[in-house]
């Protein structure tokens, strides 16, 4: 699958802004870590594009319209990447592609979440204050700090550098992803 028939059923399914620059993050952070481990930035790339393609449309169905659409386009690596993108889903996770899928999806929401809050964005931000964050329960508290935890240990990454990782992916995507300095007043 090329990266723009994922982008038209991502866009077929999806029309909220978050949830498509949520995509483009996971994407953009699957990518690098396809590239670090030497595995293909397209099927990762492309797995993280469309791993919540079809929540805002079918979230009772969560993620089996996804899953059930790529199986019949030949694209069993990424729907099984998919169907166990959250570890309470009881699907195993067998391979790297699996492992980083999880291991990325709730800490990469979970960055962006902190850069929003600060008006440097993502300019400066370092994991020790995203640690910080994760230890408010309060703040963004959908995030499941379970799978986040979780998501390191299938890495097999510290959490620490897991983050600085994540950081350091999305920076030079600031603009194109909203995430750039909010500019101060006056002179």
């Amino acid at each position: 699958m090329t990266r723009e028939e994922a982008t038209d059923i991502l866009h077929q399914y999806t029309k909220s802004e978050s949830l498509l620059r949520h995509a483009r993050t996971v994407e953009l952070v699957m990518r690098a870590y396809a590239q670090q481990q030497n595995q293909d930035p397209e099927l990762w790339g492309n797995t993280g594009l469309l791993h919540d393609a079809d929540y805002e449309a079918y979230p009772e169905q969560h993620p089996q319209v996804i899953v059930n659409l790529l199986k019949e386009k030949g694209e069993p690596e990424m729907a099984h990447a998919i169907s166990g993108h959250y570890s309470h889903w009881g699907v195993p996770h067998e391979s790297l592609l699996d492992k980083a899928l999880l291991g990325c999806d709730e800490i990469t929401g979970f960055v962006v979440a902190c850069a929003q809050v600060r008006p440097q964005r993502l300019e400066g931000l370092e994991a020790k204050s995203v640690l910080k964050k994760l230890k408010q329960a309060s703040f963004a508290a959908s995030v499941d700090r379970g799978e986040v935890k979780l998501g390191a240990e299938l890495l097999e990454v510290d959490l620490a550098q897991h983050i600085d990782f994540i950081i350091k992916t999305l920076q030079p995507h600031a603009q194109e992803l909203n995430l750039n300095p909010v500019p101060s007043g006056g002179d």
